[in-house]
Order: C-alpha cells, then structure tokens, then sequence
C-alpha cells in the first residue's frame, strides 16, 4: 500500500479515534540502544541513572515495562529486529547476514513504498548493505573514532552529528524512516576501561554509590549449573573485566550509565529537532535495546542467558494517534522485538508480510479495549564458539514460571518468577512440580517449533 493510502487506511482501522495527523503519511524514527538492560532508566525506577529525555518520552508517550527480546545478543536482536523473526527463521545465529529477503524487512518496504530511509550507527549483520538505504552510515566497535582530519570523536557524538544530518538533509517531499542504532552502552571489548564516555560526561555520578544488585555474589554464582558456574564461560570472564572488586564495579558501572545518559542526551536532541522541523506530531517514535545485561546479577557480565536481566529491555512508543487519556501511560504485557517490524509497518498502512512472526503492539494503547495478547513465548540462543565459552540456551517463558533447556547438556531448569524474581532456586527436579515441568516441556516444543 502506499503511503497515500494511510490515512484511508488508518480511519478504517481506529474510526473517530484517528487523529488529524494521520493526514501525512507518518514518519519513523527507532531509535536503539546497545547492551541496555529494561531498569536503566529513570521513568523505570531506577534510582541512580538520569535519563531526562527519554523519561519525557516516556511520560508523553507509552511504555511497555515487560518487553524482552527473543535472543539476547547484539546481531541476532538486529536481525530480529528488522524482520520481526525468530532467530530460528531468519537463520542468523553467528550475526551474518541474515537470510530473509531485504524486501521483507520494514526498511526494505518502507522504501518500496516511497520512504526515504536511513541507517546511522551499528549494523552488526554481515557487510552493511548501503544500497538499500538512501543514507548510510554504518560503524560500532569503539567509543572513540578517528575522524579524517585526525581528531577523535566520541562514537555517540558521530551517531547524533549522523543523525541530524539526515533530518536535515532529508528530501522535504516523502516520509522517512531512520533507525539511529547507538553502540553505548557496549563494552569497548578489548580496552581494560570498558567504557569509555565523553569527558564532559565524567562529572555525573562522582558522588553516588551504585547499588550491587542481591545476586551478585558467589552463593549466586555457585548455584548456577556447572557450565555457568566455572571460569571458562565468558560471562564470567567479563565479569572478572568489570565487576571482580568492589572498586571496579562502581567506577564500571558509573561509565556505563554515563554512556546512557550520553545517549539519553542525543535521543533529546534528535526529538528536539523533530520538534523544531514541526514533523514530530506525525512521527512515530520507538526507543528501545538489542538486548538486556548482567550487572553483576548471578556473578556474571553481558547477556547471552535467559535469565531476566538478560532478556529484557526498555520499549518506549511516541505514536501520534495516541489518545490523550494514554499519555504516560505503562503496559505489563510481553511485548518482543520481533513485534516492532509489523507494528511500523501497520503504522504507515503496508501490510507486513507473512513471515513475520510478530504482532502489531499499536492495538495495546490505541483502542479502548485490549486485545487478546499472548501470555508467554519461546526464547532461543545458538552456542557460540564452543559450549564452555557460550553454550546454547531455550526457555518457554511465562510471568510467573519459567522453564530453561540447555540443549548441549540436555538439562532442564524451573523457576518460580513469582516468587524468586532472581531465578535463583531451580524446581526442576522437584516431585511436586512434575505435572508442572511436563506441560511447560511440551508446550515449550509446540512454541519452539512454531518459531521455525
């Protein structure tokens, strides 16, 4: 469909509820944290870090506090991402280009259907495909980049200069779509500070302690299985990097939320530009993250597991149809990555295709009564290099019982959420849990399936 059709199709969708800005054809903006777990945010109570911006988006906006990814790493989220797939079916366990066709991805279509559109920052999937897009600026790995004139430049500060040059720069006659994809709050992997922030960013956080988290302690660790709780697996290794000493941890984690309040500081910008441009009121704006992050949590660092800290992730939505009585509002329900393709997609009127295997969110905060919407899913991660370094891992996850399987140890785990939000005590071979275990194990291969 395109896009001179949206408002056609939107008054028959939402009727007297759509709002005269659907009069334009809406334009996107994503804009993608790196490594941001679901709490580092003010609005999300978190009691350290300053997120101003995006806390303001928040409360002009609507957040959905129960969002979580399908596999918790950085090119595989992407990936997911843009094709509102499970790993299992855009094939991109080693974070390669992925194998679901570029005319099946919301970029890919969105410019079919007349978009002019844009990638600022990290890519993450194989060589970045520049003759996709109409501006194209792909790069991550460090914080500090050389610029050709020899000078450095702090890679958030190049992703907001990137940024704004395609809002400035933007043809005035079609919509456009941008994804602004921040390499903060990544580790600088192979630098001993890890992270590394801008010097003017140095000053927050000087005199705060941050907390440590319940279960960041050995007893945590030594209850992991055997293949976790050992010196080999890389989540310990990094957390030997950032976390080992009581020290490292708060100069570590005061880098980490000030690259955050870096990128906090850019999304302002960009949505102030918006503003200023008069499109912001027929823009649609989603902040979000690849993936979730240890802090310290079972004593470990990064993501990979499907413990919560690893699967979750902040999902903010600035939708102008939004009705008034919504503004700041929060929803609980799961809501996934691979939901924000076809929630883009149905935004601007183009039908998603049918293999995406996410849902338009949009319903859960447009119309007065709620959907049906799902009550659990599937999560799935490949092994990585070998099982000692990162080994595969699957859940079937609910709110208040998860089930995990770790594929290259046949081991089964249960835990309770409801009542050890920590995950900390496995249920799996308890007697009383048996009629428990086996329909959460036979449910957990119909949704496993599905995801193929």
């Amino acid at each position: 469909m395109k896009p001179i059709l949206i408002l056609v199709t939107l008054i028959a969708l939402l009727g007297p509820h759509a709002p005269a800005a659907a009069a334009k054809p809406m334009n996107i903006v994503v804009l993608y944290a790196d490594d941001w777990r679901f709490n580092t945010l003010g609005c999300a109570g978190n009691p350290v870090v300053k997120t101003p911006n995006l806390d303001r988006l928040a409360s002009e906006g609507f957040r959905f506090t129960d969002n979580c990814v399908t596999t918790s790493i950085c090119g595989v989220s992407r990936a997911s991402l843009f094709t509102g797939q499970w790993m299992s079916r855009h094939g991109n366990p080693a974070m390669q280009a992925f194998k679901t066709p570029w005319a099946e991805t919301y970029p890919g279509l969105l410019r079919a259907n007349g978009y002019f559109v844009g990638h600022v920052g990290k890519w993450h999937n194989g060589k970045f495909p520049a003759e996709h897009f109409d501006f194209g600026r792909a790069y991550s790995g460090t914080h500090w980049m050389k610029q050709p004139d020899g000078t450095q430049i702090h890679v958030t500060q190049k992703n907001e200069n990137d940024a704004l040059e395609f809002l400035r720069t933007r043809p005035a006659d079609q919509p456009f779509c941008l994804t602004l994809a921040f390499f903060a709050t990544h580790a600088e992997d192979g630098n001993p500070k890890q992270f590394l922030p801008q010097p003017a960013s140095m000053a927050l956080y000087q005199d705060v302690t941050i907390p440590v988290p319940k279960t960041a302690t050995d007893e945590a660790f030594r209850k992991l299985p055997p293949f976790l709780a050992n010196e080999k697996n890389e989540s310990r290794v990094r957390w030997h990097w950032r976390f080992d000493s009581p020290e490292k941890y708060q100069e570590m984690m005061k880098n980490y939320y000030r690259l955050a309040s870096e990128v906090d500081a850019t999304c302002g910008r960009v949505i102030a530009e918006l503003k200023q441009q008069g499109v912001l009121d027929h823009t649609l704006v989603i902040f979000t993250g690849d993936n979730g992050y240890f802090h310290g949590e079972h004593g470990l660092a990064d993501k990979w597991y499907p413990h919560q800290e690893s699967l979750r992730v902040p999902l903010i939505v600035s939708d102008p149809r939004l009705p008034a009585p919504q503004r700041g509002n929060t929803n609980d329900d799961f809501t996934l990555n691979v939901d924000l393709a076809p929630t883009i997609l149905a935004a601007v009127g183009i039908a998603a295709p049918p293999t995406m295997q996410g849902r338009d969110l949009a319903p859960l905060y447009l119309l007065a009564n709620k959907p049906a919407w799902r009550t659990e899913f599937f999560y799935e991660h490949a092994m990585l290099q070998s099982k000692d370094f990162i080994p595969a891992s699957e859940a079937l996850v609910r709110k208040d019982w998860k089930y995990f399987y770790w594929p290259d140890f046949g081991l089964e785990q249960l835990f309770h959420i409801a009542a050890d939000p920590g995950e900390e005590n496995d249920l799996a071979r308890d007697p009383a849990q048996a009629a428990r275990m086996a329909e959460m194990r036979a449910r957990f291969a119909e949704l496993k399936a599905a995801a193929r």
